[in-house]
């Protein structure tokens, strides 16, 4: 009897070790299972008002140095845009198809002051689009002369999560599942002191852009749904 007891005490012991096993070190990668992302062809050279210009060395920040990109994201893209006002805007995309701890998507907070620049405040707002809004954090850079006004958003999965506290529900919620998603920053940024101008300008971009990214890639993208604004 008492051998039984131990027994079946030791079986619940190993189906809670192998339960617990699956959900914190998922192997099902939904990126290997969605339609791939391919963020060159995606995102378009034109667009709007916006078309894509030869963009000046050294002008858009990037994450980190490219050995740690390599390693943390599956895809990159930095583009300057220009409208028929003659204003800039800088678009970077880093994409990861493995979003678990090993490898977290870098954030502005970080990267920024790591290359010389001063994080003057920080805010979170909404972006407005036709399909919905996109919620949002703005920051002012400065470095020296260079005043940078930047918004950006990162998603894990189909979801837009602000800051690491989010990513990291969002990413024990998909690995309760057994499941490791994929996820992206996306940020934009222009360099002028008129702050109010600058969040206005991004917001004008990222709703041309909005309209033209492919259906099935808006939620991965932005976490928008076409025609179900939330």
């Amino acid at each position: 009897m008492r051998n039984s007891i131990r027994n079946i005490v030791l079986m619940i012991f190993m189906v809670m070790a192998s339960v617990t096993a699956f959900f914190f070190h998922p192997t099902y990668k939904i990126a290997d299972h969605e339609v791939k992302i391919d963020l060159n062809t995606m995102i378009p050279n034109a667009f709007g008002s916006w078309v894509l210009v030869q963009q000046q060395p050294g002008q858009i920040v990037n994450p980190q140095q490219k050995e740690i990109l390599d390693k943390i994201y599956t895809q990159t893209l930095s583009r300057t845009y220009l409208n028929a006002n003659g204003d800039l805007i800088m678009l970077s995309i880093a994409y990861g198809a493995d979003q678990s701890d090993a490898k977290q998507l870098h954030y502005p907070e970080v990267c920024y002051p790591a290359q010389g620049f001063q994080i003057k405040s920080t805010s979170y707002s909404r972006m407005i689009t036709a399909h919905g809004s996109i919620p949002v954090k703005r920051l002012i850079a400065l470095n020296g002369q260079r005043s940078e006004p930047l918004t950006y958003w990162t998603t894990i999965g189909n979801k837009v999560v602000l800051g690491a506290k989010e990513a990291k529900i969002e990413q024990v919620r998909y690995g309760f599942k057994g499941l490791v998603p994929d996820g992206l920053i996306f940020r934009v940024s222009t360099i002028t002191e008129d702050i109010p101008a600058a969040f206005q300008l991004e917001d004008d971009f990222v709703s041309s852009l909005v309209d033209v990214l492919p259906p099935d890639m808006l939620p991965r993208i932005t976490g928008l749904s076409r025609g179900v604004p939330n």
